[in-house]
């Protein structure tokens, strides 16, 4: 008979921990004990009231001297994965140049996408792994990766490939996602219709290689119209793939009540929104994405409806957009602070929003809180309360990352 490994118990105790569950302000439990068995939270509460059999079974130990425990951070929608930068074009758009100006001269995403096909697989995996590392060092433990700059079957290809290899070898959780109308490549310029029937040929090769966990498209009137939209997420719903969408980010396109008839996971942007498109939104049980880094970035006025949200009761997330055009961001605490700071958001709904309705704009259960039975993914800070994490601007007070029960 082969022998049976130990069972792995872990103590994590002398901490206050926000589990991020509904009921009370971040869920917090003050002088708290969590117990971490085989990856996932076996039970979590305050210390003075653990069980005997944890604290006699606990096969590691670890005090954290007062720190603050919260859910492993998730950053849930990023362009992580492309060639070179924007870096020339930031300097031009600062010395008068227009963005038409610059997409004429052969920049914008035509640029990216070049720089994206020259480089081999390894080379954009390098490229790409710094961002990641970026990332996971402020305690992001799960991450969505879309694709879009590659615009191709075999770049498509290539851009989700290094995706899972990021999150294989630097061991954060990636969910990757097929964003392949996100912009008309060049050797189909004029031709949109016959680009996105191209998308629908790539769909199916790509997910039949489990390379993509969900589809995103950009509808908008520099991208693809509703009609096109559909047409791709016909096909999503075809292979049970659940779909999001760039939506509402330049014009109220009714991109997000079309998602919503799709059930998207999430609609992302949202500056134009509607209130028609958030009650759809609300119905189909999407979260809200709010990306405050393109707002920065591109000096965008207009706020996303933040009160129309909480009215209808929708989710709200909060991620980086990590991107090179619009948001080459690579810090989930400042978007915390931006949040508060452009949004006003409140800092615990902030906090929600990389946890707790990040997971949910996932499509992940198992995660984003802290409770029995979810994932040990968290995070110990050097702060007294919660609210620290969204006040300081260009401060990490990450003390240690766990994930999926392994110190990282």
């Amino acid at each position: 008979m082969d022998r049976v490994p130990p069972v792995s118990i872990a103590l994590w105790h002398r901490c206050s921990v926000a589990t991020m569950a509904r009921g009370s302000p971040y869920g917090l439990v003050e002088d708290a004990a969590l117990v971490v068995e085989d990856g996932r939270i076996a039970w979590l509460g305050p210390r003075a009231a653990l069980p005997a059999e944890w604290d006699a079974q606990a096969q590691a130990r670890h005090d954290c001297g007062g720190a603050l425990i919260t859910p492993g951070l998730i950053d849930c929608h990023t362009h992580l994965v492309y060639g070179g930068d924007r870096a020339h074009e930031f300097e031009l758009r600062l010395n008068g140049a227009s963005y038409e100006d610059i997409a004429r001269a052969g920049g914008g995403i035509a640029s990216t996408v070049r720089a994206t096909r020259a480089a081999s697989e390894d080379e954009l995996l390098e490229q790409s792994r710094v961002r990641l590392r970026a990332l996971k060092a402020e305690g992001v433990t799960t991450v969505e990766i879309k694709s879009g700059y590659g615009l191709s079957l075999a770049e498509e290809r290539k851009c989700l490939r290094v995706a899972r290899r990021l999150g294989q070898e630097e061991g954060v959780a990636v969910r990757t996602t097929f964003l392949g109308a996100h912009a008309l490549p060049p050797e189909f310029a004029g031709r949109a219709d016959d680009y996105i029937t191209e998308v629908l040929n790539m769909l199916p090769a790509l997910h039949g290689e489990g390379l993509v966990d969900a589809v995103d498209a950009f509808c908008e009137r520099i991208a693809f119209s509703p009609e096109q939209t559909a047409r791709v997420f016909e096909a999503a719903s075809s292979l049970a793939l659940p779909v999001k969408l760039h939506a509402e980010q330049l014009s109220d396109s009714g991109g997000a009540a079309l998602a919503a008839r799709y059930g998207a996971l999430s609609c992302d942007h949202l500056e134009w929104l509607s209130e028609e498109g958030a009650r759809a939104m609300a119905a189909a049980n999407s979260v809200a994405v709010l990306l405050p880094g393109a707002f920065y970035f591109l000096r965008e006025t207009r706020l996303p409806p933040v009160d129309l949200l909480r009215s209808q009761g929708v989710p709200i997330a909060v991620s980086t957009d990590c991107n090179p055009g619009s948001s080459p961001c690579t810090s989930l605490l400042l978007m915390l602070n931006m949040a508060c700071t452009l949004f006003r958001l409140t800092p615990e709904e902030a906090l929600a929003g990389v946890t707790r309705a990040a997971a949910r704009a996932l499509g992940l259960t198992d995660r984003g809180t802290l409770a029995p039975g979810q994932r040990a993914d968290f995070v110990l800070w050097d702060v007294a309360r919660p609210a620290q994490l969204c006040y300081a601007i260009g401060a990490n007070p990450r003390r240690q990352t766990v994930a999926g029960g392994l110190a990282a």
